[in-house]
């Protein structure tokens, strides 16, 4: 398994490379270009930029999440594909660099919902928190406001120039079934899989965040039939998922542990995290730590360990403790915390199979 933390770039993060270089086992950043217009095609320059900065830290720059797809690609527009040609070139663009994985979405509108950034807990640390009634009773568009209000860094997913357009954006959907999302995304994956294979990149889908429709919007990425459907659109090893814990966690009918079984050669990206559901529906993020939260993080990580897993994982969104000022969900302490967490899980699994540890054979 090999550590990412994301990061958003130079005079956007209250993160530091130095800092994150500092946290045992991290190797690399999982980064975006987050000027740049969804279905807007990359400047290589800017490209460059990011991988000279990672590698003056020591660190690498193999996973990007994300390249957002532009709403004309999901509406299935005719405009679509001049906006996957510019998909095309940035996949290309990236590969020049070293990128081995590529996380994006196929939500409409909306990448991630949430009622509350900074709820507060008993403890005095605060963690974003859905609220399943007032998601049901608010206007999409007071969220939006609330979500914007007073944030000096970018929101990945409520960038304003798209949500800018959000009454036309709805209107747009209107007509949108989950069969004819469904189309839409096969076509893109049928456009771009084979450019990925080309370059030795694979794509990694993240599920719908939380996994069930909002707003009368469809949602389609959310649970383990629905993988089994989306990997049979395109079937190719570079066609693959981002299996998020804290995503599919939020419904505990998902089965995360079965889902590492079944898809374990189709996942190059993990996002590890944990949230608390509440009878009601709501959910709040806790710390990583098993028992905080409803998801299984221990048996997570030894199913992960158990199908060999090599490819790329992150902590996810973690509380705002210590007086941290940060994005939210994004800070420095609670994510690293969580890397401890994740790697004690990760040993502790070695060292019950018997494997090397700091080079020596288990009981050697």
């Amino acid at each position: 398994m090999k550590m990412g933390f994301r990061w958003f770039g130079e005079g956007n993060d209250t993160v530091t490379l130095r800092q994150i270089r500092q946290i045992p086992g991290v190797t690399d950043i999982v980064w975006s270009l987050h000027d740049v217009p969804a279905g807007e095609e990359w400047p290589m320059e800017k490209i460059e930029a990011v991988r000279d900065q990672a590698a003056a830290a020591g660190l690498n720059i193999d996973v990007v999440e994300s390249v957002n797809v532009h709403e004309d690609i999901k509406l299935g527009l005719p405009t679509r594909d001049r906006y996957i040609e510019n998909y095309k070139r940035t996949i290309e663009k990236l590969a020049k660099v070293g990128v081995k994985v590529i996380c994006y979405n196929f939500m409409p509108v909306f990448d991630w919902l949430r009622t509350d950034l900074f709820k507060a807990a008993d403890d005095g640390s605060t963690a974003l928190f859905y609220e399943k009634s007032k998601i049901a009773d608010i206007d999409p568009f007071e969220l939006v406001r609330r979500i914007n209000e007073n944030s000096a860094l970018t929101m990945p997913g409520w960038e304003p120039e798209r949500l800018a357009h959000l009454k036309a954006l709805f209107e747009a959907y209107r007509g949108v079934t989950e069969d004819r999302l469904w189309e839409h995304l096969g076509y893109f994956l049928n456009e771009i899989i084979p450019v990925a294979a080309r370059c030795g990149i694979k794509m990694a889908i993240h599920p719908d965040d939380p996994p069930w429709p909002v707003f009368g919007l469809p949602r389609i990425i959310t649970g383990q039939a629905n993988l089994r459907r989306f990997l049979k659109l395109h079937d190719s090893p570079y066609n693959g998922i981002t299996l998020c814990s804290g995503s599919f966690g939020a419904n505990p009918d998902n089965d995360i542990i079965a889902m590492i079984h079944e898809f374990k050669d189709r996942i190059p990206f993990a996002h590890i995290r944990n949230v608390k559901v509440f009878p009601n529906g709501d959910f709040i993020e806790t710390s990583h730590r098993t028992e905080d939260g409803t998801v299984d993080i221990a048996g997570i990580v030894r199913a992960y360990h158990e199908i060999g897993f090599d490819g790329y994982a992150r902590p996810d969104h973690g509380r705002h403790i210590w007086d941290e000022r940060c994005r939210p969900g994004y800070g420095l302490y609670d994510r690293a915390l969580g890397i401890m967490y994740l790697w004690g899980l990760w040993d502790a699994c070695r060292l019950a199979a018997g494997e090397d540890i700091r080079g020596k054979k288990v009981g050697s």
